[in-house]
């Protein structure tokens, strides 16, 4: 089976409730969340631990955390992560910090 996770990252997240796995046809995707960098790398840890295929972060990573989890995980498993269109940075930025609904 294959198993993928989307991690997102949010000060407000609790990790023991607000995940959640959908199964298809051979495949798990799984949506997670961590609250800072440090849940973060212990996750990525254990989830190539437990046979993970690959890792997508939201926008809240950035890409010198994205890279920082691809050294804590080894290289062992492809670490992508959300970006924006030049254009549209400060939409996302307005939305995710509350700024607009």
């Amino acid at each position: 089976m294959k198993k993928f996770a989307m991690i997102q990252m949010g000060e407000d997240y609790d990790p023991k409730i607000h995940n959640a796995c959908f199964s298809l046809q051979g495949r798990e995707s799984y949506n997670l969340t961590v609250r800072n960098m440090e849940e973060a790398c212990e996750l990525a840890k254990k989830l190539v631990e437990e046979g993970f295929g690959a890792i997508e972060l939201c926008g809240a990573f950035g890409e010198e955390n994205a890279r920082k989890l691809v050294e804590v995980t080894e290289n062992k498993i492809p670490i992508g992560y959300v970006v924006n269109f030049p254009e549209q940075v400060q939409m996302a930025i307005d939305f995710f910090s509350g700024n607009k609904e």
